[in-house]
């Protein structure tokens, strides 16, 4: 690290379980962050800012006046632009060093067989169930961590599958493609402003935590969120032997 870094990551550094050798892992590292919105936005920041060394988004749609509520990367002056350009533009604006990989398509099966095999870690920040068995297959394929968070209303969740650790669960495992889950959106279910926040910030943490060894990830942990009450309770997901994507790992 040069001395502008030295300076401009001193609060890491300052860390001892970071350290220099932490942030210079940070800085070699890869993030994929699939979705761009509410989620994306509170990740792409603070991944950008702790000085991930290169992060590609994935986001097929542009900023709406009605996304400005929570999506905190976006502005007034982004309406109408792709949502992972405007990032790109946010993530820049705070640490111009960081790389940034925009692509404006939808994240299908041949699109993140291409790039979560490049990534560190996955970050899946989207709001769909056929997008998120996407993701996790990839993961699961080619054995990267994926920090999977939700929020919907009032209530967020977020874990860590790790196809890395034989004991983790993958997507797959405790959410089913064959089960008949109720599929809420945003517009039409509404979500709390904050909460988003809130889920974004603890998957950041989570990926960095990955990304340096520090601490203990939310493998096998479903971390889940009532933010009436701010009360979080968490429970253990055992893996599912039988999983049709990753009993055979």
């Amino acid at each position: 690290m040069n001395d502008a870094q030295l300076l401009r990551y001193s609060r890491h550094i300052l860390l001892d379980e970071l350290g220099i050798e932490g942030q210079q892992q940070l800085l070699a590292s890869r993030a994929l962050i699939v979705g761009a919105g509410g989620l994306g936005s509170p990740v792409a920041l603070y991944l950008g800012s702790a000085g991930v060394g290169h992060i590609t988004v994935v986001d097929h749609d542009t900023v709406d006046v009605t996304n400005l509520q929570r999506q905190i990367a976006h502005t007034l002056a982004d309406v109408g632009q792709p949502k992972a350009q405007s990032i790109q533009q946010a993530i820049a604006s705070i640490n111009p060093d960081v790389q940034v990989t925009v692509i404006t398509q939808r994240a299908d099966d041949a699109l993140l067989d291409e790039r979560v095999c490049l990534a560190d870690v996955v970050l899946d920040c989207t709001d769909n169930f056929t997008t998120r068995h996407a993701i996790n297959r990839a993961c699961v394929k080619h054995g990267k961590p994926l920090v999977s968070g939700a929020a919907i209303r009032f209530d967020g969740q977020v874990t860590v599958y790790d196809p890395r650790d034989a004991k983790s669960p993958c997507y797959e495992c405790v959410f089913p493609e064959t089960s008949s889950f109720e599929e809420a959106q945003c517009a039409t279910m509404g979500v709390f402003a904050p909460l988003v926040g809130i889920i974004g910030s603890v998957q950041a943490a989570e990926a960095l935590k990955l990304l340096t060894g520090v601490g203990q990830a939310l493998t096998g942990r479903l971390l889940m969120l009532d933010g009436r009450h701010m009360a979080f309770n968490e429970i253990r997901m055992p893996k599912n032997i039988a999983c049709t994507v990753c009993g055979h790992h």
